[in-house]
């Protein structure tokens, strides 16, 4: 059972997240952003995502999956949250690889 989102506006499309404070993007945009063909643009805004919402709130955006699979590009936009995502997600931080530690 997954926990509600910090708040109900982030089911709204219309809705300004507040984890993208720097920026005037709605929950729609983001969504976008996060499905746009460009590897390099997604990682930037799954980064955000990462670094700045409460965790609870980044499931209603992407998956464990997903995050593993944009790491190459997405590392670099992660900044000091990096270390928690890759132990959370038991990625092998050592490598850019995408392979779970063993």
């Amino acid at each position: 059972m997954a926990l509600p989102p910090t708040t109900p506006a982030l089911l709204e499309d219309h809705a300004r997240p507040y984890f993208l404070w720097w920026t005037d993007c709605t929950v729609a945009a983001l969504r976008r952003h996060l499905e746009d063909p460009s590897r390099d643009l997604r990682a930037y805004w799954l980064g955000a995502l990462l670094r700045e919402a409460n965790t609870r709130d980044v499931w209603l955006f992407t998956s464990p999956d997903d995050i593993r699979q944009s790491w190459p590009e997405l590392r670099r936009h992660l900044g000091r949250t990096r270390a928690r995502w890759a132990w959370l997600l038991d990625i092998d931080e050592s490598s850019s690889s995408t392979t779970a530690a063993e």
